[in-house]
């Protein structure tokens, strides 16, 4: 683990917002390493005195392209960019998007700065590590919110998981090891971990986040058409623009 990062743990563990557990599961070999890249923007270059941070996780797996949905990614995640443009407090967030695989799309940038999805940036095709990524990924949250309240700044973050399948080609992280981190950020309450899972006609999606320790009110479960995916999309993107003035905390059930 870099240095940078370990020291972010070990603050946020001083502060009570890590547990051991959840250390544990972070202090994995290399790990550190592939949450650096997600970082982004220096703390110093942010002037606002609070922030809200947007962390998406698209899946890159074949199934996506097998099934026709790669554009209702594409066009989904953009959608939650045009929202959070739209917003009032679009200048206080920042925003991350890390592929299911791993790839990173933009580190954490002024929403302004955030890439759109394309097909050229975006080519599903590989695997589902759904575990081992999410732990990156959440991994990456726990990370920048440290930095950022080291520094004086208070955070709220809203985080969407997508996947159209169950877990494949994890090595490292168990549904307990995601479920370890989700309950730490749950508990500190300033963070929302949502997740999304396209239906693929087998995969049981609520027992699959449950698992994970998302909580129920924020999962999707989208049908595997364009106009669910897209509604899902939209309902993920109300959440995050909530969250930017300070509310979303019911589930997605509370959203119009």
């Amino acid at each position: 683990m870099t240095t940078n990062v370990q020291q972010l743990f070990s603050s946020a563990q001083q502060d009570g917002t890590l547990g051991a557990q959840s250390m544990q599961v972070l202090a994995v070999p290399d790990l550190g390493a592939q949450i650096a890249l997600g970082l982004g923007i220096a703390i110093d270059d942010v002037k606002a005195s609070e922030v809200v941070l947007v962390t998406l996780m698209p899946d890159d797996s074949g199934s996506i392209r097998m099934a026709k949905n790669a554009q209702n990614v594409r066009d989904g995640h953009n959608a939650v960019l045009d929202a959070l443009l739209a917003s009032k407090q679009k200048d206080n967030v920042f925003v991350h998007t890390r592929y299911l695989n791993g790839d990173v799309l933009f580190p954490y940038v002024p929403l302004a700065q955030a890439i759109r999805m394309d097909s050229q940036n975006y080519d599903p095709n590989q695997g589902t590590p759904l575990y081992d990524q999410s732990v990156v990924l959440l991994g990456t949250v726990l990370a920048k919110t440290q930095a950022f309240l080291d520094a004086g700044v208070n955070v709220r973050t809203v985080t969407l998981l997508i996947t159209d399948g169950a877990d494949a080609g994890s090595n490292r992280a168990q549904p307990k090891d995601v479920a370890a981190i989700v309950k730490d950020m749950t508990m500190a309450e300033r963070h929302i971990v949502a997740a999304m899972g396209i239906d693929d006609g087998g995969t049981d999606f609520r027992q699959v986040f449950s698992l994970m320790g998302i909580d129920p009110r924020w999962v999707l479960t989208p049908k595997n058409n364009q106009k669910e995916i897209r509604r899902a999309f939209n309902v993920f993107s109300q959440s995050a623009v909530q969250m930017t003035g300070g509310g979303g905390a019911g589930g997605f059930a509370a959203v119009p």
